[in-house]
């Protein structure tokens, strides 16, 4: 990276930062719709069915759109990748606050796309420009912020409708974006954020090719499909849940969620701490048992709900940073990497479109929670299993 400012700071901080920044608007900008949900619909009229398409709207980015982000990534310059993907949520945040349906799902559409492309785009540039040591912990304060983005756009959002309106509070996002391209065109430079590099990303690490790489995609793939479907399942329903078994209001029931959701910070920096002195495959059972003490936990003991938000909150931050670290740590290099983290999360993120649905739709049918909370056990199980299988052959340390 060129061009930087602040000259004595070390240039991994720097970077570090922009990671941090950056990541604080790669989930913040969708998951403000929840909280002003009731509004919008009275202003605009929305049907419940578009309602809930405004949430899985970027979801279904995430899945359809991967293999385009990864070519756009790798052949555009991971910096000028990063420039689009700050720009295209920024974009997105001004045409949904701007106008009527039409522009707010327009809006959502391109913050799902823009958002799409970061995905991508931060692995490869950790792979790149930090060291294999480093790699872990640049990769879990990506995590960590994206939560961080998640939980206080969540508690911003509906007072901020309040005061001054939907509109005002959904376009308050965007701050995070203008805060992101100023430190990031500071960081690399004008012509690195702005100037399409027409190549394929180059640099990071070659290793030697992995054996077994198809299968090991394969895990991982499944692996990211059961963590992304219970991440998404739990998050839309835990409320629900709280209500209906144990008698919460809905403020009080929104308030316990957001355990999960903030727990995950924990789950994001104790991974790569946990890995540098256990094997990986020690830290994906670890994250394993604990998120299978969600589904179980609210099935045997759901007046400990709070104990079971905090071993998933965990496990959902660990359990992403983990799979994220053995995509940059196995594959032989930056082509192989994208490739990978395309089709990774073009799948997984696939099964996370459907969960919310899926999982109403057996609670509906069922009028019970308990086959839905065992749809999230089998997804979790598939996480525990196929991530378990898949990191053995992430070395300690490496």
């Amino acid at each position: 990276m060129s061009g930087r400012l602040l000259a004595k700071v070390p240039g991994a901080w720097i970077l570090l930062a922009c990671i941090g920044l950056l990541a604080l608007n790669l989930r913040g900008p969708f998951v403000a719709v929840a909280p002003v949900v009731d509004i919008m619909q009275a202003d605009l009229g929305f049907s419940p069915v578009v309602l809930g398409l405004l949430t899985s709207i970027p979801v279904l980015c995430f899945s359809l759109s991967a293999p385009l982000a990864s070519m756009a990534a790798r052949r555009l310059g991971a910096e000028f990748a990063v420039t689009l993907t700050i720009l295209g949520v920024f974009a997105g945040v001004v045409v949904r606050s701007a106008g009527g349906p039409a522009l707010v799902v327009a809006g959502t559409v391109l913050i799902g796309l823009a958002i799409t492309v970061g995905n991508i785009a931060v692995p490869l540039i950790i792979r790149r420009d930090f060291s294999p040591l480093r790699q872990g912990t640049a990769m879990g304060v990506y995590t960590a912020a994206l939560n961080i983005g998640s939980f206080l756009t969540s508690v911003v959002t509906a007072p901020l409708a309040e005061l001054a309106g939907w509109r005002t509070a959904l376009a308050a996002v965007g701050i995070l974006a203008v805060a992101a391209i100023a430190f990031w065109t500071a960081a690399v430079g004008v012509r690195s954020a702005f100037v399409p590099t027409n190549v394929e990303v180059a640099g990071g690490q070659e290793r030697p090719a992995v054996k077994g790489s198809g299968w090991i995609t394969a895990g991982l793939t499944a692996g990211f499909a059961g963590q992304a479907f219970s991440y998404y399942a739990v998050t839309a329903w835990l409320p629900s849940y709280l209500n209906d078994e144990l008698g919460m209001s809905a403020s009080a029931a929104g308030a316990g969620s957001s355990i999960f959701q903030i727990l995950a910070i924990v789950g994001g920096l104790g991974v790569p701490f946990a890995a540098k002195y256990s094997s990986t495959t020690a830290v994906a059972v670890t994250l394993g048992v604990l998120w299978t003490a969600v589904p179980a936990g609210l099935l045997l003991a759901p007046g400990l709900w709070w104990l079971w938000s905090v071993c998933g909150g965990i496990a959902q931050g660990g359990g992403i940073t983990l799979i994220f670290i053995a995509i940059i740590k196995l594959a032989r290099d930056q082509a192989s990497a994208g490739r990978m983290s395309a089709i990774v999360q073009g799948v997984g993120y696939c099964f996370a479109a459907v969960a919310p649905p899926l999982v109403g739709f057996v609670h509906d049918t069922s009028d019970s929670w308990t086959p839905a909370l065992l749809v999230v056990l089998a997804s979790v199980l598939t996480f525990f299993l196929s991530t378990t299988l898949a990191v053995r052959l992430v070395p300690k340390g490496r």
